[in-house]
């Protein structure tokens, strides 16, 4: 033990994980027992109720063999970083089944000591993880930065920031790899990164970087080169292709944000030319293949959101309800068809309403009110990945107590979890369900990690949870497990752990996560969590930090990082790695397989059972009962057939809302008018509507369609009646040069009237509009004046077809 102090990870053995499109990292940390304490000792207990052990259940156990347990030692391997005191490792997984893992151990130096920085040690494994190499000598034994210091790009490449300090420094310094790390190149910078470099999408060599003094910069060779070309800059982002957005100040980018004082623009061929999108911005950010901001668009109205799906050439205002400064918009999920949105309540209420898009971002429906959205402006809100159209959340309800709520169809409704089948509430308990804890619960230090579930191994859901009539508080939460995403739940593991999906849902790992001792053991099944078995892993136990596997769910290996005391009371670094392979190795069969048909229901109508957002998908999973590996190549099969439609294809159009205890929409009683003007692309829709639209990316055929009424189209703001110089009747003929000429000037004249009298129309109807805040759609081509913000030419650039797109989440509020 070590004097005065027990060292564990900070949070509550958290590892603090992170996710790009290249790579994951996974970080650890070591703090004081004390502060840890302190940390738990303040966590608010905002709709905490319920005792602090759940109901009790039975955990499957299966005893090792002793032939499986001496398969498991010699596969088994342990590194010792030794002499490796670092209170922070960063683990990073680089490049897709190269078997190459990066370790970065930090010192960082005392706040006081502004110049003097701390100390690094990088490691490199070329072998998953099985052993490990100092190469601190390749960078120089630089010391790195702790908060952003390691960057994993596509394909191999890696980039790793220097912790330079700013006074008597031109600028920052890297080290660039395009082999995964067995080679670095040394580069100065001309400045210093605010943030981590970003990478573009599709093509390494095209790097954006931001300085502390707020340019944005360039690179087109993989960081060799740099060129500074914009001041002022707030924050940036990339889109699809080429596009980069960012956002500058007029006056002062150190506050524009908050002032709302940001210009949002866009470069589309790397810097050369750069457009307006829209000013008074206070934040932006680019999901799915939408670009959305938040305008203050006059000092005495509320902020509004655009969304933009062409790369910020044409944008309109959303369907949503404006915020206040005190209230916030929050992006919750999104792809090409919807989007997911948080309003946040007025006042300090610890919930808003949730909202989904249509395709264009434009029309919002309500989702689900009192959605929980804590002090910490974190929201619950999960996408379940291992089955299509699964969403989980949680909800404040009226009674103050947070109760978790699941939708089956993108939004369109939302109901409570199931009991498990193997857990019974107490008899005081009146509604039983189970209720998972989710951000709210992790950043309380109730829950080591979030809910999991992986695309590949299709239906699987692990989760910390409680059952109850709400959600509990206790720092004991239990492990449930979903087969079917979802629909039904059953306890696996008692109290908290941290987990791992392997093999794409042929294996999973667990690792009990400990408030206190230390920790040699790992649990694994083969059957979804129904039976577990256990393996100590080592003879000397070590104070638990968290668990790393490769990204994507194809590995079969796991490593078990950690920290143990020596003999001179210094702590040093351990990481345990299990090839589970080794154990498993039959290869699956066609026999293995079962066929399953998701959201199937007891429901005796076999035409409807399985269709949701119109269409049946029945997929080949492997039975519970094979003990078999499903390998690195396996691909997840399914046959699809379309579904007639029902109302569930359906949401509530703007301006209806889904009436209590029935499927059918009605209007709400606010809604004065039943048609929907809207300008797009320079015409006027009158949009007529019965209060239903098709859930996007519903595929249903045929069955139920209300009656829409046909859509007029007409000019914008173009008058009713016809010009007085034409007539449908008669035709006047000007034949000579002086009445062309007096023609000429009439024309003139009356088009120079009526382009006044359109734009003062115009200009009063802006300001009736902002008076009353009726919502108001309308696209807005981009400005090409730069405003004031300062540019700077790129002298060269390239192109890219890149389409993926930067996924945000509510880390990032729209504020």
């Amino acid at each position: 033990m070590i004097p005065g102090e027990v060292w564990v990870l900070l949070g509550l053995l958290l590892g603090a994980e992170s996710s790009s499109l290249w790579g994951k990292s996974v970080a650890f940390h070591r703090a004081p027992r004390e502060e840890a304490r302190g940390s738990a000792r303040a966590r608010p207990r905002r709709g905490a109720s319920g005792p602090h052990h759940g109901p009790p259940f039975t955990s499957c156990r299966l005893p090792l063999t002793p032939a499986e347990h001496m398969v498991l030692d010699l596969n088994t391997h342990e590194t010792g970083f030794n002499g490796d005191d670092g209170s922070y490792v960063i683990l990073t997984w680089v490049g897709d089944d190269t078997g190459v893992i990066l370790v970065l151990s930090t010192i960082s130096a005392p706040l006081e000591s502004f110049q003097e920085g701390g100390s690094s040690r990088l490691y490199r494994s070329i072998d998953y993880g099985k052993s490990f190499h100092d190469i601190s000598q390749r960078i120089n034994h630089t010391f790195i930065k702790e908060e952003f210091g390691v960057s994993v790009g596509p394909g191999s490449s890696v980039i790793l920031t220097a912790d330079t300090p700013v006074l008597n420094n031109p600028g920052g310094i890297i080290f660039t790899s395009r082999d995964a790390g067995a080679s670095f190149k040394f580069i100065q910078l001309p400045f210093h990164l605010a943030q981590p470099i970003t990478y573009h999408f599709s093509n390494p060599d095209y790097l954006a970087a931001l300085s502390i003094d707020g340019g944005l910069w360039l690179s087109l060779d993989f960081g060799a080169a740099w060129t500074k070309v914009h001041d002022g800059v707030n924050s940036f982002l990339w889109g699809a292709g080429d596009n980069l957005f960012f956002g500058c100040s007029r006056v002062d980018a150190v506050e524009a944000e908050e002032r709302g004082d940001l210009v949002l623009k866009r470069t589309h061929d790397l810097g050369k030319t750069f457009t307006i999108i829209h000013k008074d911005v206070f934040s932006f950010g680019y999901i799915g293949v939408f670009l959305f901001f938040s305008v203050m668009e006059d000092s005495r109205s509320p902020r509004v959101m655009y969304f933009s799906s062409d790369q910020g050439q044409t944008f309109s205002q959303a369907l949503l309800p404006s915020a206040s400064t005190e209230q916030f918009y929050s992006i919750l999920d999104g792809d090409e068809d919807m989007l997911f949105m948080h309003v946040d309540n007025p006042g300090d209420t610890y919930f808003g309403t949730m909202y989904t898009s249509d395709d264009r971002g434009i029309l919002f429906s309500k989702s689900l009110e009192r959605h929980l959205f804590d002090g910490h402006r974190k929201s619950d809100f999960t996408n379940i990945t291992s089955l299509r159209g699964a969403y989980l959340t949680n909800k404040l309800d009226v009674d103050g107590r947070i109760r978790s709520v699941i939708s089956f169809n993108r939004g369109g409704s939302w109901r409570q979890l199931d009991k498990p089948e193997n857990v019974d509430c107490e008899a005081h308990v009146k509604k039983c369900n189970l209720h998972i804890h989710g951000e709210h619960s992790r950043r309380n230090g109730i829950v080591p990690v979030l809910a999991l579930s992986e695309p590949t191994a299709v239906g699987l859901v692990i989760a910390h949870g409680s059952v109850g009539d709400s959600l509990s508080s206790s720092q004991y939460p239990d492990v449930f497990v979903s087969s079917d995403g979802g629909y039904s739940w059953k306890g696996t593991l008692k109290g908290p752990h941290l987990y791992s999906i392997l093999d794409s849902g042929g294996l999973i790992v667990a690792v009990e996560a400990q408030h206190k001792g230390q920790v040699k053991t790992i649990k694994f099944s083969t059957d979804e969590g129904k039976c577990w078995k256990l393996y100590n892993f080592t003879e000397q136990p070590f104070f638990f930090a968290g668990l790393a596997s490769e990204p994507g769910t194809n590995a079969m290996l796991v490593s078990v990082w950690g920290f143990r005391p020596e003999d001179d009371n210094q702590p040093m670094w351990v990481a345990v790695t299990i090839d589970f392979q080794s154990l498993i190795t039959r290869e699956c069969t066609t026999d293995d397989y079962e066929e399953w048909l998701a959201h199937s229901t007891e429901e005796k109508d076999s035409e409807t059972n399985g269709c949701v957002l119109g269409v049946k998908e029945t997929f080949r999973r492997l039975k519970k009962e094979s003990v078999c590996r499903n390998g690195r190549n396996f691909v997840v099969k399914k046959k699809q057939s379309s579904c007639l439609c029902t109302r569930e294809d359906y949401i509530c159009d703007y301006g209806f809302y889904r009436h209590v205890n029935t499927s059918e929409c009605v209007k709400q009683p606010d809604a004065t008018n039943k048609t929907l003007e809207m300008c797009l692309n320079g015409q006027e829709d009158e949009l007529l509507t019965t209060g239903y639209r098709k859930v996007p990316s519903d595929r249903c055929e045929g069955g139920f369609n209300p009656r829409l009424s046909v859509q007029t189209v007409h000019p914008c703001a173009s008058p009713s009646t016809s010009s007085p110089f034409t007539s449908t009747s008669t035709v006047s003929h000007f034949d000579t040069p002086k009445e062309r000429l007096v023609l000429i000037l009439v024309c003139a004249g009356a088009a120079v009237i009526v382009l006044t009298a359109v734009i003062s129309a115009a200009l009063v109807v802006r300001r009736v509009v902002y008076r009353t805040r009726v919502p108001e759609y309308r696209f807005s081509n981009l400005r090409t004046q730069d405003d004031n913000c300062i540019t700077t030419d790129l002298q060269s650039a390239a192109s890219s077809n890149g389409t993926v797109y930067q996924h945000q989440s509510d880390d990032d509020l729209i504020q």
